[in-house]
Order: structure tokens, then sequence, then C-alpha cells
């Protein structure tokens, strides 16, 4: 983690805000590394922020077996992992009401139709939860009245210029050589 700050003291004391953001949000371990810049004399905060890489999203047919009963014309979906019910069920309310899905018990869902194309459905994205876990630090940590916000976050990397003037160039400069840096491993 490298905070740059002209004050050594002011450096020191945004270093403890990100740590205790970061150990309030339990991040510590999902970030590679770090990098931030601030000057209050040009009004600007910038952060860059290396996530690790997670693990692969999850599809519906990774967690679930869906098994289409021509007869009954109902799709009957067994759950193989219990924790991921939730997460199938918000999916499902997002496709169809509440009172389409019959749950006759816990491992199993019941909907009207052929509806085996749920397979490919996404159950669950862990880059994406980071991203928006990591997402709501950086806007905790940025300093209040910056609300002039530049996202130039790319793949593993997110990246913000604040401020509450107008973004220079210099600035976007300065949060592209972090995102080098930070894709290089310096």
């Amino acid at each position: 983690m490298l905070v740059e700050c002209y004050d050594e003291k002011g450096a020191e004391v945004y270093e403890i805000i990100i740590k205790q953001i970061f150990q309030d949000l339990v991040l510590g371990s999902s970030v590679d590394d770090l990098k931030a810049y601030v000057n209050p004399d040009d009004p600007v905060f910038i952060l860059a922020i290396k996530m690790r890489k997670t693990s692969n999203v999850i599809k519906f047919d990774d967690v679930a077996n869906l098994i289409y009963n021509k007869q009954k014309d109902v799709t009957t979906i067994l759950i193989d992992n219990e924790n991921y019910l939730p997460n199938i069920l918000k999916e499902l309310w997002k496709r169809f009401s509440r009172d389409e899905i019959y749950q006759p018990n816990r491992y199993q869902l019941e909907i009207s139709g052929d509806n085996t194309d749920l397979k490919d459905m996404v159950v669950d994205d862990p880059h994406s939860n980071l991203q928006r876990r990591i997402y709501d630090a950086v806007f905790r940590i940025l300093p209040e009245g910056f609300k002039i916000i530049k996202d130039l976050s790319t793949g593993n990397i997110i990246t913000v210029v604040a401020t509450d003037e107008l973004i220079k160039d210099a600035w976007i400069e300065r949060a592209h050589e972090y995102i080098d840096e930070l894709n290089k491993g310096i």
C-alpha cells in the first residue's frame, strides 16, 4: 500500500483510514495492492486498487439440476448446493413472479413450462460481488465534498479520481500511471 502526499502525517492518517475501512468491510485478503494520491492544495484524491483473482461465475447448472416433465408441463429444479438457494430465488424472481414458483421443500422448486434454458443463467458472480464491495470502500474513503468523480477502472483494477473542481489531465495521467504500476506489480 502506498499513500502519496506531500504531508507525511496526512499520508499516515489516510493509510489508517484506508486500513480501517478495509478491515470493517473484510476486504484485506481480497486486495493485492493499493495506491493513493492525496493533495489538499490541489484538491484531488486518486485511488487505485488491484483486486485479487476471484473464482469463476457460478451458473444455475453448477448448483442445481433442471428436469422438464413434458406431461405435466413443469420444470423441476433440484438444488444441489443449498448455499446458492437465495441467489437462485433472487434470479428466478427477476424472471418470474413469486406466485409462479412453487417450492414443495427447501431442495426443490417447480415452475410451469419448459424452463431448461435456465441452466446457463448466472447465479453468482464473485468478481462483480467483490467489485461492488470495493466500490463501497472507495466511496467511504473518498474525502467528503469531493463530488466530481471519474472512474477509470479496468479489469481487476478499480481506479477513481475525485475532486471538488474540474478534473485536470495531469490527475488522469497519474491515475493511469498507477494502473500501469499495479498491472506490472510495482
